[in-house]
């Protein structure tokens, strides 16, 4: 009896900590709660630009003002950047007021060139963060893979340094596996830099690439995601100094017709804590207006740096890991191309706010959406 008594406890002590120990794992992966949308009109204008293309956004929390970066490659106006202010009341999204626009400019503190007239000086503006620290900015450009009977566009994909008023500053070195060829190696037209982040004290930047290189296997499809990589560069030296394989979720839905267009890709990251990364999976098959977004926490912690490994292909690699904490199609509202994400301000309650934005593609059929999320830990 006494033996069976001891068992019992014994049982009742490791289940108690195998909870215990879930329970501490949990705590690490928040969940988001939608608080409140905004919509930005297509027809929307500030001082003389179209507002639209809007690919990221972040916060600079001690004067409650906003960064936008426009994908807009100097066709509809110079490429550029705004300042916004967003009106919260009862910890809503009220309205969305601009502030001011910059145009972007490059180490020759010109303005980017029109893609439709002059594509070699033109750029892809894809995501921008502030850094307090420095009171400067960081952007992203995706560069472009155009090869065609009548064009050719081997453009590189880079994330520069400028001030508040988008005069350049200085660049990032790339790795070789990052420039644009001529033969099917390295990126991919569209499919290159996607989001960029800084970790908590400034020290890191992290950038993802949207689709995998042509060298790390084949693009996701509705059966098997496919390999892309999530690069750190040390802010300082400005040199890469890690690359984590990371495994993409299949295309959400079967294109219609069968065999159109179809793609998932990671169009926006966030750093979270430490070694954790927000990452943003957005899928989109033609004959659905909607995108399936999901938002995953990642963990580089056991991630083998595949930093001097060609190819991601027949490797025995530890990818990051990933943890699903919000899929928008369970939201019960449409949603569109979520491409930029930002913590916002600490809520009433002292939870954190997720702020994310849609780019509409300058087209009409779209929309620019503001979504605020409640960080529930």
């Amino acid at each position: 009896m006494r033996k069976l008594l001891f068992l019992i406890l014994i049982q009742t002590i490791l289940l108690s900590c195998s909870n215990l120990k879930q329970t501490t794992r949990n705590k690490t992966a928040p969940s988001l709660k939608l608080i409140s949308s905004i919509e930005i009109p297509f027809n929307k204008t500030f001082q003389k630009t179209k507002v639209g293309g809007l690919s990221g956004i972040d916060y600079d929390a001690k004067n409650d003002l906003y960064y936008l970066i426009s994908d807009d490659r100097s066709v509809f106006n110079d490429s550029r950047f705004y300042t916004v202010k967003i009106r919260l009341f009862d910890s809503k999204v009220e309205g969305i007021d601009f502030q001011s626009v910059s145009v972007l400019k490059n180490e020759n503190g010109k303005v980017y060139g029109n893609w439709n007239t002059t594509p070699t000086t033109s750029a892809d503006p894809e995501d921008i963060r502030f850094n307090p620290t420095t009171n400067t900015l960081v952007w992203s450009s995706e560069g472009a893979r155009v090869i065609t009977a009548d064009k050719e566009v081997l453009q590189n994909p880079f994330v520069n340094f400028m001030d508040l008023k988008g005069d350049f500053l200085g660049n990032i070195t790339f790795p070789e596996n990052l420039a644009m060829q001529k033969l099917e190696k390295g990126p991919r037209n569209n499919g290159t830099l996607e989001g960029i982040t800084f970790d908590k004290k400034y020290k890191n930047i992290y950038t993802n690439i949207e689709e995998p290189l042509f060298d790390d296997g084949n693009q996701a499809n509705t059966s098997k995601g496919g390999l892309i990589r999530l690069y750190q560069f040390n802010a300082k030296t400005k040199k890469n100094t890690a690359q984590y394989g990371y495994q993409l979720e299949p295309i959400a839905r079967e294109p219609s017709p069968k065999g159109a267009f179809g793609v998932n890709g990671v169009s926006a990251i966030l750093y979270y804590g430490k070694n954790q990364l927000l990452v943003v999976e957005r899928s989109y098959s033609t004959g659905t207006q909607a995108c399936t977004v999901k938002v995953f926490l990642c963990d580089l912690k056991k991630a083998t740096n595949v930093k001097n490994h060609a190819s991601l292909q027949n490797q025995k690699l530890e990818l990051a890991s990933k943890k699903l904490i919000l899929n928008m199609d369970d939201l019960g509202i449409f949603i569109d191309n979520i491409e930029g994400l930002t913590f916002g301000p600490k809520l009433a309650n002292g939870n954190p706010s997720i702020i994310f934005v849609s780019d509409n593609n300058f087209s009409d059929q779209q929309r620019t959406q503001v979504l605020m999320f409640e960080v529930v830990k």
